[in-house]
């Protein structure tokens, strides 16, 4: 399963990801984090050290290499340089598994405790006035794009802040996306706006409230939120310390947090896979940016990567076991 964490920024989604992803790998679970974010600070909400975290090698200042193998034998992807961060996997492509035994995740996965985790990179000075956040992303959209995850296997993704996370179609490739909400009015407003956004384009979501402090708060957001109001987590003393630099094992943590990500991992078992309506997402998501810019860019009518007879997913796989 492929989850988001979303939200403005403070509100903990960096935090709530590593916890979620922790809590699944302590199940004996297939588990990768992906950094997503401006700010890259999930390795050390994993449990890195600065340092660590400094090393890890970056998804978004490889692009063409990852283009490269990903793309394989595809006939309609005439290079790297005609493959654009919306271009789907088809026939020939290269498809991976979470933390599988391919190239990509052996460049650039690394272990943060018993999980798996892959960074987009940090935004540098060298990017400053030439180049957006989202070309970086691009990789994990790629990523995400040619990722068939099965039963047991899950990919959390922390995204970046406030509704940029809707500048391209990363917001679509996930089988469920969390928005954390803290119990404030500029909470619920962004939580409004992302309910909006993903509306018109059939994103499942589900709010977490976070850092709450009382009954209040819960009724807060239930009064402004509603049913898509999931599961809260109390402002928790566990968070604080390891926010200090002071790690635990999670079963520290506060009893009724630690019910609270119980709940969360309910809600995405419990939702059901379409991989036909995933690739067709992509292909929609694809066509539009081809219009938009890619075209021109490439010089190439980029519609003519989608292969219409390409069936994503399990079956895909098994496919090219037997090819």
């Amino acid at each position: 399963m492929k989850v988001a964490f979303v939200g403005k920024g403070g509100s903990g989604k960096t935090t709530l990801s590593a916890l979620f992803a922790r809590h699944l790998a302590a199940s004996a679970r297939t588990v990768v984090a992906v950094d997503a974010d401006i700010n890259q600070h999930l390795a050390v909400a994993l449990g890195m050290s600065e340092d660590q975290a400094f090393l890890l090698p970056a998804l978004g200042e490889h692009l063409t290499e990852i283009k490269d193998y990903l793309r394989g034998y595809n006939p309609l992807i005439s290079s790297a340089a005609a493959m654009v961060k919306t271009t789907p996997a088809g026939r020939g492509s290269r498809l991976l598994r979470p933390a599988g035994d391919d190239p990509i995740h052996q460049r650039f996965a690394r272990p943060a405790g018993a999980v798996t985790l892959l960074a987009t990179g940090a935004f540098t000075e060298d990017d400053l006035g030439v180049a957006c956040y989202h070309s970086k992303v691009g990789a994990v959209e790629l990523y995400l794009n040619h990722l068939v995850d099965q039963s047991g296997e899950y990919v959390i993704v922390d995204m970046t802040a406030g509704a940029d996370s809707f500048a391209s179609g990363l917001f679509t490739r996930f089988d469920l996306t969390f928005i954390v909400a803290e119990p404030t009015r500029k909470g619920v407003s962004v939580y409004r706006q992302y309910r909006d956004y993903a509306a018109e384009h059939a994103v499942p979501l589900a709010v977490v409230g976070n850092k709450i402090t009382g009954p209040d708060d819960v009724d807060f957001l239930r009064h402004h939120i509603g049913d898509d109001l999931l599961v809260c987590l109390e402002h928790s003393p566990y968070v604080r310390a390891q926010e200090q630099g002071h790690h635990a094992p999670l079963d520290r943590l506060e009893e009724a947090n630690r019910a609270a990500l119980d709940r969360l991992h309910s809600a995405v078992d419990a939702r059901p896979q379409d991989w036909q309506h995933f690739q067709a997402q992509a292909a929609a998501f694809h066509l539009k940016n081809a219009a938009a810019w890619a075209n021109e860019s490439t010089g190439e009518d980029l519609a003519q990567q989608i292969d219409p007879g390409f069936v994503h997913g399990p079956a895909a796989l098994q496919a090219l076991s037997s090819s």
